[in-house]
């Protein structure tokens, strides 16, 4: 089956020819591979920085398996995502600990102080809010993450000078 173009919306990564040699690179020198689809989804998830639905459609076809197995596998995994993210990710560890001291309302200032909701990006593309699951640091409840950086028992004042340095 072969992916027709004029279906896929003009800022799906297959649609740009630059990103979408880089697709066809990634799959073409992992396809053979043992586990090829974890292989070049985590490959593309890493260069392109999301996996569209156009995207899991083509590895498919290329791999020759079925478009549910590439869709599980994206969907199962949380470092998976389905639609281009911010410069900055920012995190909330939604672990028993971390909702109960607080997590919660650490979203809801988030949220406040950037005019995003969950899963959304700030306009100018610089900070996308997540929650997440235990990150493993229950002792520092409530934790939140910003890219690899790691904050512990933050409160909703000082989470607004964390973001502030992230803008």
């Amino acid at each position: 089956m072969a992916i027709d173009l004029s279906e896929i919306p003009e800022s799906d990564p297959l649609r740009d020819p630059e990103q979408r040699k880089i697709i066809e690179e990634i799959v073409e020198e992992r396809k053979d591979l043992r586990g090829a689809p974890m292989v070049v989804l985590n490959e593309l998830q890493k260069r392109i920085g999301y996996i569209s639905t156009p995207m899991q459609e083509y590895v498919a076809d290329k791999l020759g398996v079925p478009v549910a197995q590439i869709y599980g596998v994206v969907s199962f995994y949380s470092f998976f995502s389905t639609h281009p993210k911010g410069e900055h990710a920012i995190k909330f560890c939604m672990g028993t600990a971390c909702y109960v001291q607080g997590a919660p309302q650490l979203i809801e200032k988030a949220k406040q102080i950037l005019g995003v909701d969950l899963d959304e990006t700030t306009d100018d593309w610089k900070i996308t809010l997540e929650q997440c699951r235990c990150v493993g640091a229950c002792s520092q409840a409530p934790v939140v993450m910003i890219d690899d950086d790691v904050y512990g028992r933050v409160t909703p004042n000082e989470l607004v000078k964390i973001i502030r340095k992230y803008q």
